[in-house]
């Protein structure tokens, strides 16, 4: 029998909080008293056989949609349909009876994880939208980034890795990045999730924006404990291993967020993967043509 769910929308953040209290949510309660007053609902909920999804209630995003659907913000029923928006990227939130210091930082994490992902989805969109058949090229976009990541997980050692991304997009000039710790075993990595998701989102997005930037993998646990990084260059939406030096020269240039430090340089390793669907960045049509007429 299917358990019936409810939709509850969390302050995460003190700061947040104190931002929507001045909005008139929450009454006099300061943010010690709603974290409590919040816990014992949860657990009542749960109590009372309810599967509960969660979303962080965050002040601007909470704003514009009360804005968009003509709901009041102190409007309990508005946070409601907030919690319950079923435009939210991704699978629901489940709590499953965690106290609150133990699962508000993995609900700020996944929601952090869904801005990526929203952020990815509306770039892609916007890049195969400037094509002349947008299907074709969103479908060509997916199957290269499909098979890049098989081809990484192949190739890369066994244990641990870390894959950073950072592009920026020829037509728009858009700055993206995107990062995901992730396990290989037996050549095939065994870790998913959101935040491989947003990874291959972004990459789809650089991809599909003929970006420029690098993609670097590090192994974070490799034999004897040893930590090497490979690079490949992303050029006009095609990546190409890097040698040693160039990805020396790109960890020493601007080193990725939450990369680890002392990590030898190594090339990439060849991919061997052709984008079908199309041969070179458009010249007559699509996103050149686009990107010419936009200065």
């Amino acid at each position: 029998m299917l358990r019936q769910a409810v939709a509850l929308a969390l302050a995460a953040d003190p700061d947040d909080f104190a931002r929507l209290r001045g909005q008139g949510l929450f009454g006099e309660a300061d943010y010690a008293e709603y974290l409590c007053r919040t816990e014992g609902q949860l657990r009542a909920l749960r109590g009372e056989g309810l599967d509960v999804h969660l979303r962080v209630l965050e002040p601007t995003d909470y704003a514009d949609f009360c804005e968009q659907n003509l709901l009041d913000q102190d409007d309990p029923v508005a946070r409601v349909a907030y919690a319950a928006d079923p435009e939210l990227v991704g699978e629901p939130f489940v709590y499953r009876g965690e106290r609150l210091a133990e699962l508000i930082p993995a609900l700020l994490a996944d929601h952090l994880v869904r801005v990526r992902i929203s952020i990815g989805c509306s770039s892609l969109l916007a890049a195969v939208g400037w094509e002349d058949c947008p299907e074709d090229r969103l479908a060509a976009v997916l199957q290269y980034v499909s098979g890049v990541y098989l081809a990484l997980g192949a190739g890369a050692g066994e244990g641990r890795q870390l894959l950073t991304l950072r592009s920026v997009g020829l037509v728009d000039g858009e700055q993206l990045a995107a990062r995901a710790e992730l396990g290989v075993e037996r050549g095939a990595f065994t870790t998913s999730g959101r935040e491989v998701e947003a990874f291959c989102v972004t990459l789809a997005a650089a991809v599909a924006g003929y970006g420029s930037g690098e993609l670097l993998l590090h192994t974070l646990d490799g034999p004897e404990g040893s930590r090497e990084v490979r690079g490949w260059a992303l050029v006009d939406g095609w990546l190409r291993p890097m040698s040693a030096l160039e990805t020396a020269a790109a960890l020493a240039v601007d080193p990725p967020e939450g990369a680890p430090g002392r990590s030898a340089a190594r090339e990439g390793f060849p991919l061997s993967l052709r984008q079908t669907g199309w041969d070179d960045p458009p010249t007559g049509g699509g996103a050149g043509e686009a990107g010419r007429g936009g200065g």
